[in-house]
C-alpha cells in the first residue's frame, strides 16, 4: 500500500501522499497481481503475509480481506498463519484495528519512532507520544503478544541520555517484539537537507555506536532475545515472515515497488528471480489492468548471487546459516570447505567476531554489532 497522508522528513521509501485514492482500483490491483503471481510461482502453501507501506493501516479493512481471501482460494493459507498489518498510530483507532482483525490481520507492526513530541516532530510524524500510548494500547487489547514497535535512534541532537530515557518508556508500553533502527540520513530528504545545511547537528559514530549498544544491551537485560541485527522478541514473538527473508525463502512481492524472490515454475522456470514491480502506482495499476501484474524488472539469480544474498541475509540473524540451509543452495561445497580453511573467515573466528561449529556459522555477540563491516571479507573468500 503506497499511500502515506504525509511523508517524514526522513523517509525515503515508495510512498505517495495524493489528494484521494481510488481504493476500488487499488484493491482490484492488489487481488489481480496477488493471483497471477501466486499462479505464476505454482506455490502450494503460504506461510506469511505482510502489509507494508506506505501505511497500509490507512487502506480499509475490506482491501486486506479482499487480499487475504484471493491468497487463500490460490494457495494454501493455514489457520495459524502469520499475517502482519504496518500501522501508524494516527491511523489506529480501535475500531479500526477490530476490523483489521475480523479482516484476518493477527500481528501488529506499528510505527512508534520516537516517545518524545520534540522528536516526533523533528521526524515530521503525525502523531503525539501519548498518541503513539493509546495506539499501542489499544493494539496490545486486540492482538496480545504480537503487537511490535519501531524506534529509531541516533536521531540529530539527541543525547545518550535522551535515548535511555526513550527506551524506558518503550520497555513500559511494548508488548513482546521491538525493532530498533538506527537513523539513517538519507540523500534526498528534508531531514538530511538540513542536517547538510548545518541547521541540525550530525550525530557522531561513536555515539550512534553507544545507543546501539545501550538497547540491545537493555533488552536482552529485560528478557529480549536478540534475534537479527535490529529485532528482539520475547516469550518466542519472533517474526516469523521477517525470519523468512532472512532464511532466504521465497516470496513474492504484490504492489507498487515490491520486491519479490521465486521460482516461476508457471513458465516452466527452474531458477529463482528477483523481481520488482513498478514503482509508480498510477502505471502499476495500468501495467496490472493490462497484462496481470506490474513486474517492471526480474533478473535470474545465480547460484553464487543465491549464496550471497544467504550470506549477507542469514548472518543478521542470532542462529546464523545452518549447515541444512547452506546445503540447500550449495549441495556441492559445504560451509566447512568455504569458510572452514584457512582464509578470512578463520581470522574473523580467531578474532572473535564469528563461529562456525556443528550449528552452523554466525556472528558472536560483538559480531553481530559490525556485520556490514565483517561481510566484504566473508563475500570475497565465498567468491574465490
Amino acid at each position: 500500500w503506497p499511500y502515506c497522508r504525509k511523508r517524514c522528513s526522513y523517509c525515503n521509501f515508495n510512498t505517495y501522499v495524493v489528494p484521494a485514492v481510488d481504493e476500488a482500483a487499488v484493491r482490484a490491483c492488489l487481488v489481480r497481481e496477488a493471483q497471477t503471481l501466486l499462479r505464476l510461482s505454482q506455490v502450494h502453501s503460504v506461510s506469511s503475509i505482510f502489509f507494508g507501506g506506505g501505511t497500509p493501516s490507512l487502506a480499509s479493512p475490506g482491501t486486506v480481506a479482499a487480499v487475504l481471501e484471493a491468497v487463500a482460494a490460490a494457495a494454501h493459507l493455514p489457520a495459524g498463519a502469520e499475517v502482519t498489518l504496518e500501522a501508524n498510530p494516527s491511523s489506529t483507532s480501535t475500531s479500526r484495528l477490530a476490523g483489521f482483525r475480523a479482516a484476518g490481520i493477527n500481528r501488529l507492526s506499528i510505527g512508534v519512532q520516537s516517545l518524545d513530541d520534540a522528536e516526533l516532530r523533528m521526524l515530521g510524524r503525525e502523531h503525539t507520544a501519548a498518541e503513539a500510548g493509546k495506539a499501542v494500547e489499544a493494539a496490545r487489547g486486540l492482538f496480545p503478544g504480537r503487537t511490535s514497535i519501531d524506534l529509531l535512534f541516533g536521531l540529530p541532537g539527541q543525547s545518550r541520555d535522551a535515548w535511555s530515557q526513550r527506551l524506558e518508556a518503550a520497555l513500559g508500553l511494548c508488548d513482546d517484539h521491538i525493532s530498533l533502527y538506527q537513523l539513517t540520513l538519507e540523500r534526498g530528504t528534508a531531514l538530511a537537507a538540513q542536517v547538510r545545511g548545518g541547521a541540525l547537528p550530525a550525530p557522531p559514530q561513536d555515539l550512534l555506536a553507544d545507543m546501539y549498544q545501550t538497547g540491545r544491551t537493555v533488552l536482552v537485560a529485560t528478557g529480549f532475545r536478540q534475534y537479527e541485527v535490529s529485532n528482539f522478541a520475547r516469550k518466542g514473538a519472533l517474526s516469523t515472515h521477517n525470519l523468512s527473508y532472512w532464511r532466504a525463502d521465497e516470496y513474492i512481492g504484490v504492489g507498487p515497488g515490491a520486491h519479490g524472490r521465486f521460482v516461476p515454475r508457471g513458465e516452466g522456470g527452474c531458477s529463482r528471480e528477483a523481481r520488482v514491480q513498478t514503482l509508480e502506482p498510477v502505471a502499476w495499476m495500468r501495467e496490472v489492468q493490462s497484462q496481470g501484474h506490474g513486474t517492471r524488472s526480474r533478473m535470474v539469480l545465480s547460484s553464487l548471487e543465491q549464496l550471497e544474498e544467504l550470506l549477507s541475509l542469514g548472518l543478521r540473524t542470532d542462529e546464523g546459516i545452518t549447515h541444512e540451509r547452506w546445503r540447500h543452495f550449495s549441495p556441492q561445497l559445504s560451509l566447512q570447505a568455504v569458510f572452514g580453511v584457512p582464509g578470512e573467515a578463520r581470522a574473523l573466528q580467531q578474532q572473535g567476531w564469528l563461529v562456525l561449529d556443528s550449528g552452523g556459522l554466525r556472528c558472536t555477540w560483538a559480531g553481530l554489532a559490525v556485520l556490514d563491516s565483517l561481510l566484504p571479507d566473508l563475500l570475497w573468500q565465498l567468491q574465490r
